[in-house]
């Protein structure tokens, strides 16, 4: 009986220890605690990036017709892209009056496709009454004055609303990273103008002009040494750039109001 007592007590105490382990070691728990909330990671962020992810950005639907504001951070998370959260972007594409793009390598402090190189300035425009109106894109213009200002140092002056060109609009998806990603139709603007360069080092943190081939050579030496490129960019190198590029005197000549599904 005591040796019945005894083994039965014991079978009570290893089951409860097996229990604590359980919970401690539970595969499916330590799994979810090793892929840190996107809440919680943000300590791990540049705080100044952080920050700019109180930004309200402007939620779309297909068609490019505004739902309302969305913030920068939820419309960024992967879980809320393949819910179908869709936002309006823009891409800046500078090229000096040699004829030479103007390209930047984003700053390692991104938080989304950090260190990869890209065209002259990427971003969103607010939902703020200014960056919101449509007439000839005029929104998008502004925001994209106030980027080229912030990333680069451009002044606005140097960028006057009538130099910025309107070309087209492409709708795609990409992750970065696995918690973040861009799901956006982004506005194509051609700019072409001599301007001062002075970045700002927590967006951007190199710079350089190149001509068609300079490029053409930069992306393809780069899958052998490790430079990488985002993803929006590739697809406009891709899609568009070499004959937009070519006829950049008469670049309006290629404007369209599509919607391209890239």
């Amino acid at each position: 009986r005591d040796f019945c007592l005894s083994r039965g007590l014991g079978d009570v105490y290893k089951r409860q220890y097996q229990r604590r382990v359980r919970g401690r070691f539970h595969p499916l728990r330590s799994m979810a605690s090793e892929h840190t909330s996107p809440k919680s990671s943000l300590a791990t962020y540049d705080p100044t990036q952080v920050a700019l992810l109180k930004e309200k950005c402007i939620l779309i639907n297909e068609k490019d017709q505004s739902l309302g504001e969305i913030s920068k951070k939820k419309c960024h998370l992967m879980e809320n892209i393949n819910k179908g959260f869709l936002h309006r972007a823009f891409s800046v594409f500078l090229f000096n009056s040699s004829g030479s793009l103007l390209l930047q390598q984003r700053a390692r402090e991104k938080i989304t496709f950090p260190s990869m190189w890209t065209n002259t300035c990427c971003s969103h425009p607010l939902y703020v009454a200014s960056e919101l109106e449509e007439t000839d894109q005029i929104g998008v213009k502004r925001a994209a004055q106030r980027k080229l200002q912030h990333e680069l140092g451009i002044p606005i002056e140097d960028v006057p609303i009538q130099d910025i060109k309107f070309l087209t609009r492409i709708h795609y998806k990409s992750e970065s990273g696995g918690i973040w990603g861009e799901h956006e139709i982004d506005y194509i603007l051609f700019i072409q103008k001599d301007v001062r360069v002075q970045i700002n080092p927590n967006e951007v943190s190199d710079y350089k002009y190149v001509s068609q081939s300079e490029l053409k050579e930069f992306m393809e030496s780069g899958k052998s040494n490790g430079v990488t490129f985002t993803p929006w960019f590739s697809l406009v190198v891709e899609h568009f750039l070499k004959d937009w590029w070519k006829d950049l005197s008469h670049v309006e000549d290629h404007r369209d109001m599509r919607i391209h599904k890239l």
